[in-house]
């Protein structure tokens, strides 16, 4: 194996070093005066609380499905019962991206309020390094983690077999890979599901009690959910978020080396580099992000957040794009490449790279149509706080009519990426698209991951009576937060798109088909399924936040009324109790909508074979996407237009402020909006991928070779006891 491969894992290395360094200096920030820090310790030993519930509940669930995973191993030839341990390897990895991202925002966001109590730079800077901390930790833990498990199991299955390099071992050794994958998707789905129904139950409990009904601040430390609502931010935006874009990350790269397998290459790195190219882009791409992240600093009190954090992302993405460019040229050889299967069109290097510049281009295309339905002073935005004025149901239409609306554009651009990819290299130039897309995650998750920090920070600012000053700091990067969020869901929904697209070719292959014919009635109702299981996946959790958040407002009402003295302040809120609704709430809930993720395919393929799981997937995938990009749009776009009450705006010559009948229909869409751009939207694309990868690992087990080779084998002991039969009677004969 050429000494290549060796580099991918020492590029994650490098992303966990600067991880461990910038993490060492925020914690050597100033964490403020004794307020603050107590504050602050309530909200990490919340986390904590949450994290270590929600992983004892899924430590029996990775037993059980490990256990599952190494029998099966052992019923077809193309598995094996290792997948076991790479799914377990998977599952630790998603939840310790999970756990570095949370731990160092509770660390962060005291350090930022006690910052922008300085200025706006120090602010940013502090919780931007929070952000980058999370970034790195998750892309530096995906690149080691595949590349070390390629080279353990290459040169288990591979080299050591003797097998050859685009055969049933090198099958083998991808199969075991697709059981990391599974591992993290898992957890993520688990994760952000959790997590963001433990967050919008706190936070819809706080927003209807304390800002409508007693019409005190949104983060008041009179508000007995003001803790749950912080501690939510770290649980399900941070440490959701973490294990979710780990487990997208992961999935990309597996699709495209899936893919990789089946081009026929006469390259200088033993036939394997269309396998490689994925993971050494990834690790690339990680570096690129480090250095992006040296540019993302503000100057002064009016420089904008938004265009230095841009600054930064888009350095990174063009430093990949250029050295993607010398080393598709140096490691795929000259003339045309073919994928292995019927039908496939031949391709080039350089439409390689062309596939993986477009993947970039889409990517940024939908974070900046996302931006603009969800930024504060744009069109989509303003036509929400317009419609505020008449009350809180025209504040509900113009949401829904805006989410709607907003998936026109991602949707062509997306569809055009996809086609041109295919174009420029076949399925492969598809999967490579994402991959490209995907190779700045580290810089991308931490412009998203930086946002929960700053809203943890203005709480904190808001419990401490700290001056107006320093809230309108944390504000002003709460509100950029906001968008970088919902761009960044954007992101991921466009990726999912193109690695279900991806996993869904590797499927087909192994799955041993040639086509999905919806003319077929199974195939069609397939196909029907698929696209009504995002929306039962979607009422779930948007129901369980509801369920949550009655017991939440019951509970501060109750503390309203039975504690006297918080009004006053005189009194200290029973904190611990909504954080108690919350936990048990979230832990409670999140089993049934991660059940249908993991059994639907395992029935549909069992049951009714690989083509009608197939049209299951088809329809699942599409239906997603739309679901997804219609949910995180409709409530980044109500979330700003409260924020923008919060700041001031003009409405019919009139200004409007908070605590004006607008700003309450604003807080009403804002509450609603809340579980669809934190708990259903942005566990769409896990559901996808989830759902295509439980495919993938089936498919030997499905597959219509593999049911023929049955087939065979019984139609040959038929023959040979037909044969002995024969022989028999022809010796009773004889005697």
């Amino acid at each position: 194996m050429n000494n290549i491969v060796y580099i991918i894992p020492l590029l994650g290395l490098v992303g966990l070093i600067v991880m461990a360094i910038k993490s060492a200096w925020i914690s050597k920030q100033d964490a403020g005066q004794e307020k603050m820090a107590e504050l602050a310790g309530y909200i990490a030993q919340g986390a904590m609380a949450f994290l270590k519930a929600e992983w004892k509940i899924l430590t029996y669930f990775v037993i059980i499905a490990s256990i599952l995973l190494a029998w099966s191993g052992t019923m077809v030839e193309t598995s094996s019962p290792i997948i076991a341990i790479s799914f377990i390897i998977g599952a630790v990895f998603s939840a310790l991206a999970g756990y570095i991202g949370m731990r160092v925002a509770t660390k962060a966001n005291v350090r930022t309020t006690q910052a922008a109590r300085k200025s706006l730079a120090q602010a940013l800077k502090v919780s931007f390094t929070g952000g980058t901390v999370m970034g790195l930790g998750v892309a530096g833990l995906a690149v080691i983690g595949l590349g070390s498990l390629f080279i353990v199991f290459y040169q288990i299955y591979v080299v050591q077999t003797g097998g050859a390099v685009n055969g049933l071992e090198m099958e083998k050794a991808l199969e075991v890979l697709a059981g990391f994958s599974l591992g993290a998707e898992s957890i993520a789905l688990f994760a952000r599901v959790g997590g963001g129904i433990y967050t919008k139950a706190a936070d819809v409990g706080a927003d209807l009690v304390g800002k409508v009904e007693a019409g005190i601040p949104e983060d008041d430390v009179r508000n007995p959910a003001t803790i749950a609502d912080n501690v939510g931010d770290n649980v399900g935006d941070v440490a959701g978020m973490g294990a979710d874009l780990f487990g997208s990350y992961v999935a990309t790269i597996l699709a495209t080396m899936v893919l990789g397998r089946e081009i026929q290459s006469s390259d200088e790195f033993g036939g394997i580099a269309p396998i490689l190219l994925p993971m050494i882009i990834a690790g690339l791409g990680l570096i690129f992000s480090i250095v992006g992240t040296w540019f993302v600093r503000v100057s002064n009190e009016n420089s904008s957040v938004q265009k230095a954090l841009n600054l930064g992302n888009w350095l990174s993405i063009i430093l990949t794009v250029v050295c993607s460019y010398f080393l598709i040229k140096w490691m795929l050889p000259e003339g045309e490449l073919v994928l292995g299967r019927a039908g496939s069109q031949p391709f080039t290097a350089n439409g390689v790279f062309g596939a993986v510049f477009l993947g970039l281009v889409v990517g940024a295309l939908m974070s900046i149509i996302t931006e603009y339905y969800t930024a504060m002073g744009k069109r989509p935005v303003n036509t929400i706080v317009k419609q505020s004025s008449t009350g809180h149901a025209t504040n509900i239409i113009g949401g829904l009519s805006i989410g709607m609306e907003s998936t026109v554009l991602p949707i062509i651009v997306l569809a055009g990426g996809i086609y041109g990819a295919f174009l420029l290299a076949g399925l492969y130039g598809v999967a490579i698209a994402a991959a490209g897309m995907m190779a700045t995650t580290a810089m991308q998750l931490a412009i998203d991951a930086f946002g929960p920090i700053a809203d943890n920070a203005g709480g904190i600012a808001e419990m401490t009576g700290l001056p107006e000053e320093v809230r309108d700091r944390t504000d002003n990067l709460d509100a950029v937060g906001n968008t970088t969020a919902a761009a960044g869901k954007g992101f991921a929904i466009a990726s999912a798109a193109l690695t279900a697209l991806a996993l869904f070719a590797a499927f087909v292959g192994l799955a041993g088909i040639d086509q999905i014919n919806i003319y077929k009635a199974d195939v069609l109702a397939g196909l029907f399924i698929g696209g009504m299981i995002p929306f039962i996946f979607s009422s779930l959790a948007i129901a369980a936040v509801g369920r949550a958040a009655m017991d939440m407002v019951d509970e501060v009402r109750r503390q309203f009324k039975e504690i006297p003295g918080i009004m006053e302040h005189k009194a200290t809120p029973e904190y611990e109790k909504c954080v108690e609704i919350s936990t048990k709430a979230s832990l409670r809930e999140m089993m049934l909508p991660g059940a249908i993720a993991l059994v639907v395919p395992i029935l549909v393929g069992f049951l009714f074979g690989p083509e009608v799981l197939g049209g299951t997937l088809a329809g699942v995938t599409v239906s997603g996407v739309l679901m997804g990009m219609f949910q995180n749009n409709a409530g980044g776009a109500w979330d700003n237009a409260k924020k923008s009450f919060e700041k001031g705006v003009e409405i019919k010559g009139k200004m409007e402020y908070k605590g004006s009948d607008a700003h309450k229909a604003s807080v009403t869409g804002d509450t609603v909006g809340d579980p669809f751009k934190d708990t259903s939207g942005p566990s769409m694309n896990i559901l996808i991928k989830l759902m295509s990868i439980v495919a993938l690992i089936i498919a030997p087990h499905i597959s219509v070779k593999h049911h023929r080779h049955d087939q065979h084998q019984e139609n040959t002991s038929k023959e040979v006891s037909i044969e002995e039969n024969i022989d028999d009677n022809f010796v009773d004969l004889t005697k």
